[in-house]
């Protein structure tokens, strides 16, 4: 069965490549964050808000698409989670037959936001992000470990990406992939900053 959401929440930190949205149940309590990306999360804000640009951006080029052939986009629907990945599904309506098309969450939510297009969550999926009102000290209890574990390991590469023997050891290829490393867990670690604020 699909659950109805609604998006609640849309939070956009310039300062780092990965946003947080929030989907609540309609009509009930049960809500949950998706970590997007700034270029979808800004597309979102930016349909919500009605702003138009001279020429079509991404998501409204394909909204345009769908419509010169006929379609609308019917409802949107997240219907799986694999390797903490949460998979979309667009329901397309064109001459009386449903066209499905695989879609990143976001995606279909900045497609779908102007238009006021249905979002729907697969109730296994909903189960698994937010088993209840007492899973939600089990959420915030895992997202401080990881905040944990990210913080350790951050100082540990940092300690070696200071160290002056690494540096004059390693390879600049292997100093560039420890600084790729060490901007992705500071991503990682802001997004969870982000989320645990609104849920503590």
């Amino acid at each position: 069965m699909d659950v109805r959401m609604e998006l609640s929440r849309i939070v956009i930190t310039e300062t780092s490549p990965q946003q947080v949205i929030f989907l609540k149940e309609v009509g009930g309590e049960r809500s949950f964050p998706i970590v997007i990306g700034i270029n979808e999360a800004l597309a979102i804000d930016r349909r919500l808000k009605g702003v138009e640009f001279p020429r079509p951006m991404t998501h409204d080029l394909l909204a345009s698409v769908i419509e010169a052939l006929g379609g609308r986009l019917a409802k949107i629907v997240i219907n799986d989670l694999r390797d903490h990945t949460f998979i979309a599904t667009l329901y397309i309506e064109r001459n009386g037959e449903m066209i499905t098309v695989d879609s990143r969450p976001s995606d279909a939510i900045a497609l779908g936001v102007a238009f006021d297009t249905p979002i729907y969550v697969a109730e296994h999926v909903l189960e698994e992000v937010v088993a209840g009102p007492a899973d939600l000290e089990t959420q915030r209890e895992a997202l401080r470990m990881r905040r944990e574990e990210l913080t350790q390991e951050i100082a540990r590469v940092q300690r070696r990406l200071d160290n002056e023997n690494f540096q004059a050891a390693a390879s600049n290829k292997d100093i560039q992939a420890l600084r790729r490393y060490l901007h992705e867990m500071q991503a990682e670690l802001e997004a969870i900053e982000e989320i645990l604020r609104h849920i503590e």
